[in-house]
C-alpha cells in the first residue's frame, strides 16, 4: 500500500515524497529529520501507534508546521477521535480514491482541516457524547463571546460562509474570529478547535443532556 502511494504522490506536479517507513517510530524519525509539510501516518503500526506518533509530533515545537492526515480502515471509529486530540489535521480511508488523496494533502498542507461538515457531524455524533471533560480543556475563560460562539457554530460543521450568514459577518470575518480562537486556545488546527469546543462544554454532542 505504501508503494501505491508513493508511486501515485510521485507521479504529482508539486509533491515530493521524502520518505517511508515501516512502523510508527522509524516514521517519527522520518518526520523530524525531513519535517515535511505534511505526513501519512496509519493509525494503527508497529512498535508505535499512529496516535502515540502524532502526539509527539504535534508538541515537537520544532514540527508545528507539519500537518499530519490520519489514514484507516475503519472509517469513523474511536481511534480516529484519539488521532484528532493528538493533534492530527484529519482523516482519510486507506481505499480513497487518488484523486481524493490528493486532494486531501493539498488541502491539510494549507493548514486547513480535513473535516467536512458532515463529517464533523457525523464524528461528534457518534464519539463525543460523553461528559465534558473541563480539567483537558481549560482556556474557556479566554475566548470572547463571539470567538465561543464562531467555535461553537465550527463545532456544529458549519463551514466560515454558513458561520458567517448564521452570525450576519463576512467570511473574512468569521476566519478571523476562529483564527484568534485557536491561536488562545493552542489549537493547531479547526479540528482541534472540535474538539476542544466540546471536551470543554462548549456545546453538547448529540444524546447529551
Amino acid at each position: 500500500m505504501r508503494a501505491g502511494f508513493r508511486a501515485l504522490l510521485d507521479a504529482e506536479d508539486g509533491i515530493e515524497v521524502v520518505g517511508e517507513a515501516a512502523d510508527g517510530e522509524q516514521g517519527l524519525a522520518l518526520v523530524r529529520e525531513q519535517v515535511p509539510d505534511v505526513a501519512l501516518i496509519d493509525v494503527q503500526m508497529p512498535v508505535m501507534s499512529g496516535i502515540e506518533a502524532t502526539r509527539r509530533i504535534a508538541a515537537d515545537p520544532e514540527l508545528a508546521a507539519v500537518r499530519v492526515v490520519i489514514l484507516t480502515n475503519y472509517g469513523l471509529d474511536e481511534y480516529v477521535f484519539e488521532a484528532l486530540r493528538a493533534g492530527a489535521g484529519g482523516f482519510l480511508l486507506k481505499d480513497t480514491e487518488p484523486a481524493d488523496l490528493l486532494q486531501a494533502i493539498e488541502v491539510v498542507a494549507r493548514g486547513e482541516a480535513l473535516l467536512s461538515p458532515s463529517v464533523t457531524r457525523t464524528l461528534i455524533g457518534e464519539f463525543v457524547s460523553r461528559p465534558p471533560d473541563r480539567a483537558t480543556a481549560p482556556g474557556l475563560d479566554r475566548l470572547t463571546r463571539r470567538e465561543r460562539e464562531v467555535t461553537a457554530l465550527a463545532a456544529r460543521g458549519l463551514t466560515n460562509e454558513e458561520i458567517a450568514a448564521h452570525m450576519v459577518i463576512s467570511p473574512l470575518t468569521a476566519k478571523t474570529h476562529i483564527s484568534r480562537a485557536m491561536t488562545k486556545l493552542g489549537a493547531r488546527d479547526r479540528a482541534q478547535l472540535v474538539v476542544f469546543a466540546y471536551e470543554s462544554g462548549l456545546v453538547k454532542a448529540r444524546g447529551d443532556r
